[in-house]
Order: C-alpha cells, then sequence, then structure tokens
C-alpha cells in the first residue's frame, strides 16, 4: 500500500495513558479510520493518522469532542 505524505497528519495530544489510547481507538474505528497511532513515550503524544479524506481541522475537532486536547504538531 503506497502512502501519500500529504495523507499523513500529525498532532500533539495528552493521551497519555494505554487506556487512553484503547478509548481513542475505539473513537478512530467508528469513523473509520484505519491507520493511526499514538506515542505514549514522546513528550508530545503524537497522534500520527493516514487518511486520505480527513483534514487536521476535522481530528481536532473529533478528538477534543471526546475529552482530549489536540493540536497541530509543528
Amino acid at each position: 500500500m503506497d502512502i501519500n505524505i500529504k495523507e499523513i497528519l500529525l498532532f500533539k495530544t495528552n493521551i497519555r495513558t494505554e487506556d487512553d489510547k484503547r478509548y481513542i481507538g475505539k473513537i478512530m474505528e467508528e469513523h473509520e479510520i484505519k491507520q493511526w497511532t499514538v506515542d505514549l513515550y514522546d513528550i508530545d503524544c503524537v497522534l500520527r493518522i493516514v487518511s486520505p479524506i480527513l483534514t487536521h481541522e476535522e481530528v481536532i475537532t473529533l478528538v477534543m469532542k471526546n475529552g482530549y486536547t489536540c493540536e497541530v504538531l509543528t
């Protein structure tokens, strides 16, 4: 599977625990986001999403609506 770099979205979050990660994973599945990771060991708790259709704003809204902070990682 080829991934276009423009489809990779990176965010700084406060998803800090395995429980947080499992919870947000269920949300990602509900929105048909198939490829995503959260780096719990990174200081920024980086959320990485591969999506050809979602925008940064849509992901931020989705994550924040579920009780976590989320901003574009620059």
